[in-house]
């Protein structure tokens, strides 16, 4: 490559994809898995998509471009934070549905999707060089959200060691923090925020309402920005279900930081939510801030022309959203889909002796396959990864890039085939493993 043709950053961006199994999703996309079309095709099960409940959504979109009239406002400028119907009709949804808190309309800005908001959080509370600390495993993609624009380091907290430690919530403490701040000072940085996933990706493990307080009162004693990403906020599994109850032997309750904001009403706490997951929309691309820190909301407003969303999307969305009987269901229906498919995976796994870990929501199952691995490094990672995909069709994300040190790891989507499709592809996983065991 002719580094001539680029500026450094864009020489960067050619050379290096945003995460390591993208080749390989887009060859896995090409070959998908169809039943009767395709039976020996590709699972890739390596991207965060929700397709459970897909059509009943789609079937309720198309009902409002049917019977309604675009208004005439979809056609020009608007607020490039949100035009305020949107922001009235999900600061309402919030409200209802996860914060269970009153929110106010004016705490919101609304991007493109996650990434955009994380991006733009991520510009306008650090300067380039500062540092966020986010608890391992998490989120590859993290990395580039806040680093390739806003130039913010990233910090993988070793929180535990073994996947067995995250039988009781996420071990995450205080003076864990504490040695984090003391190394990023050393390093010439300074800890400017700390962001959390909850429902965690890959984990599908919460933080307890004591945690989040805990990690809330330090975080604005050292003015360290907290941030809590709740994309995945109403995607719970049903814990109590008979069939897995006794694998939470000590169960959490998940309560949303939104209620906890609203309690401390500090401009070092923030929220982000996308409807990608919990609605099953990703191209749709609606991402939001919720914060109180009314300087932040004034500064993203004032720079996020670039970022905002289309005003056909919010007005379609404004609808879905103010029809609360509709989302009643809709979220009734896809909780039960989210632990039909959770069920399917986690008999097999147990079937296999496979450890796993036992995840209260999110899209994912966490697994453990690092009894396959012929070396325990990112090599013999990447060896074993790439043979479950060689032999089964099962495209995995392993855990290089999640910042864990542990190898033979691997995060698997449940959500992106629908429940007969998966009993074929743990079929597959199951073949794999007896045939590896038995040589």
């Amino acid at each position: 490559m002719n580094s001539a043709f680029l500026s450094k950053k864009g020489t960067a961006a050619a050379q290096k994809p945003a995460r390591v199994d993208m080749d390989l999703y887009f060859e896995a996309m090409k070959n998908r898995f169809h039943a009767q079309e395709n039976p020996e095709g590709a699972f890739p099960m390596n991207v965060a998509e929700n397709h459970l409940c897909w059509e009943m959504l789609k079937n309720r979109i198309q009902k409002v471009t049917r019977e309604k009239n675009i208004p005439n406002w979809v056609a020009s400028y608007g607020d490039p934070s949100g035009i305020p119907k949107f922001k009235e009709a999900t600061a309402n949804f919030l409200s209802k549905f996860l914060i269970k808190e009153k929110v106010n309309p004016e705490s919101l800005a609304f991007s493109v999707g996650a990434t955009s908001v994380i991006e733009m959080t991520a510009f306008l509370l650090g300067d380039p060089g500062d540092t966020a600390v986010i608890p391992a495993p998490s989120y590859p993609v993290y990395t580039g959200d806040i680093g390739v624009f806003p130039s913010i380091q990233r910090y993988d907290l070793q929180t535990h060691q073994k996947m067995e430690e995250l039988n009781n919530g996420i071990p995450i403490h205080t003076d864990q923090l504490e040695q984090a701040k003391r190394d990023i000072e050393a390093a010439g940085s300074r800890f400017r925020m700390l962001i959390l996933t909850s429902p965690d990706n890959p984990t599908g493990a919460i933080y307890s309402e004591q945690q989040l307080r805990q990690l809330a009162d330090w975080c604005i004693s050292h003015q360290i920005h907290l941030v809590v990403n709740e994309i995945y906020g109403l995607t719970p599994i049903n814990h109590r279900h008979p069939e897995i109850k006794d694998d939470y032997p000590n169960p959490i309750q998940f309560v949303s930081f939104g209620k906890i904001m609203a309690e401390y009403h500090s401009p070092f706490l923030h929220f982000w939510y996308s409807f990608s997951k919990d609605f099953g929309i990703s191209g749709f691309r609606v991402g939001l801030l919720h914060s109180l820190n009314e300087d932040l909301i004034k500064a993203y407003r004032n720079i996020g022309l670039s970022h905002s969303i289309s005003n056909y999307t919010q007005w379609v969305l404004a609808e879905v959203l103010n029809d609360l009987e509709f989302l009643e269901q809709y979220f009734s229906s896809f909780q039960k889909a989210l632990t039909e498919s959770y069920l399917i995976v986690s008999r097999t796994l147990k079937d296999l002796s496979i450890p796993f870990n036992p995840s209260y929501g999110s899209l994912f199952t966490w697994m453990d396959l690092s009894e396959f691995l012929n070396e325990k490094s990112d090599l013999g990672e990447e060896e074993l990864w790439l043979d479950i995909y060689q032999q089964t069709k099962i495209l995995l994300t392993p855990t290089h890039g999640f910042g864990h040190q542990q190898k033979g790891l691997f995060r698997m989507v449940i959500t992106s085939f629908d429940h007969s499709d998966l009993e074929i592809a743990m079929g597959r996983i199951k073949e794999y493993v007896l045939k590896k065991r038995n040589g």
